[in-house]
């Protein structure tokens, strides 16, 4: 699904919303409660979008990666455990979309230039792109939705899906090792290290990253330090690079995806569809509840489509910990089918670019072993 499809849809559902308001169906304040809620989020996706575009830009994701690789040893082993880790810290502190689309290609240029098969380090790329989505509000939409919703800071969101999201990242490295054991062996030799095309760029937009890092948890709304991180990278670009500066560094295509869904979402409510998902999403906070919840939005996630998933099922949480069991579903959930995360679309894009071919009967195959088992593992901690 490229962006102009995207940008198609969400104007599509969009004017289904207008339509419906016009013609009496949902009322124009519904709207406007919509548009309250989700203004603060999609401003921080533009943001941390801009970020983390002009971030790679100057090679601060090349860096990272090139450390990494360095503390591996030659040891192919090493180097992929590394390469779980920075696929850890930018899902959970830059969204999962980043990991996908910016550090999938950086990824697959390491693993190349040392002569290894990429397989193993693109599926970790996405699997925890979408797993490790659990760990903070600003790691996925849907996360900045409930943290809204239940007026979570970031540490209470953690405190809530901590350790769900520890076991969630644990499992999906388990699976993964299983699959790819016999590929993760070996060594490779060591390269020269990418040479930075403006090094005081770098080293400008590595601060201002590391700076952005622990603003984004330290209980300011997201959209705060991630809208003043992106003006001082768009001023310094301005001032060293001005030909990176594009319209292609905003999303629109999200943002309007992403609006529509809201909106369209938001007026289903209105005419009572919380009444049906709520009969099968059931209620309770005991294991096999929450176990319902979560396979309600995981089955529906890969329907659908996390996000539609997610507002769908919110309504009828209930509580913090249906809320995160729902999150788990939607979030760790989205292995099966390709349309069930954006992030993984954008990353089978990005890896066709690159020239790698994954299947898409491959990662259902795999996708239907790890998904449930993930998910369903990652609830146990929510359980009362």
């Amino acid at each position: 699904m490229d962006a102009v499809k995207l940008a198609i849809i969400g104007l599509a559902l969009l004017l289904a919303a207008a339509s419906a308001i016009a013609t009496g169906v949902a009322r124009p304040d519904d709207a406007i409660i919509v548009a309250e809620r989700v203004w603060p989020i999609l401003l921080f996706v533009v943001s941390v979008t801009i970020v983390a575009e002009l971030a790679a830009a100057a090679g601060v994701f090349d860096a990272a990666a090139h450390r990494l690789s360095r503390v591996g040893r030659g040891r192919t082993a090493a180097l992929w455990a590394a390469v779980v880790i920075l696929a850890v810290a930018a899902t959970a502190f830059l969204s999962l979309d980043t990991t996908a689309v910016l550090l999938t290609p950086v990824i697959v240029a390491v693993v190349r230039a040392r002569r290894l098969d990429p397989l193993p380090f693109v599926f970790a790329t996405v699997w925890l792109a979408n797993t490790a989505s659990l760990v903070l509000p600003v790691s996925n939409l849907t996360n900045l939705l409930a943290a809204d919703l239940l007026h979570l800071d970031p540490w209470e969101f953690l405190a809530l899906l901590g350790p769900s999201a520890v076991i969630a990242i644990a499992a999906t490295v388990g699976v993964l090792v299983v699959f790819f054991q016999r590929s993760l062996h070996g060594t490779y030799p060591d390269v020269t290290p990418p040479a930075a095309a403006d090094p005081q760029l770098l080293r400008i937009a590595a601060i201002v990253v590391i700076v952005l890092l622990p603003l984004l948890v330290s209980g300011l709304a997201p959209w705060i330090p991630a809208s003043a991180a992106a003006l001082v990278l768009l001023g310094v670009f301005g001032w060293r690079h001005p030909r990176a500066l594009r319209w292609r560094l905003v999303p629109f295509s999200l943002v309007v995806f992403a609006a529509g869904l809201f909106f369209a979402v938001g007026i289903l409510e209105t005419l009572g569809s919380g009444a049906l998902i709520g009969a099968i999403a059931g209620t309770g906070t005991d294991l096999l509840s929450l176990w319902r919840l979560t396979g309600t939005g995981l089955i529906s996630a890969n329907l659908i489509n996390n996000l539609p998933a997610y507002l769908l099922i919110e309504p009828v949480a209930g509580s913090p910990e249906r809320l995160g069991a729902l999150l788990i579903g939607v979030n760790a959930g989205s292995l099966i089918t390709p349309w069930a995360s954006l992030a993984t679309l954008l990353w089978h894009r990005r890896l066709r670019v690159e020239g790698v071919d994954v299947g898409w009967t491959r990662f259902v195959l795999m996708g239907l072993v790890g998904a449930p088992l993930i998910a369903l593992t990652a609830v146990i901690p929510l359980a009362r």
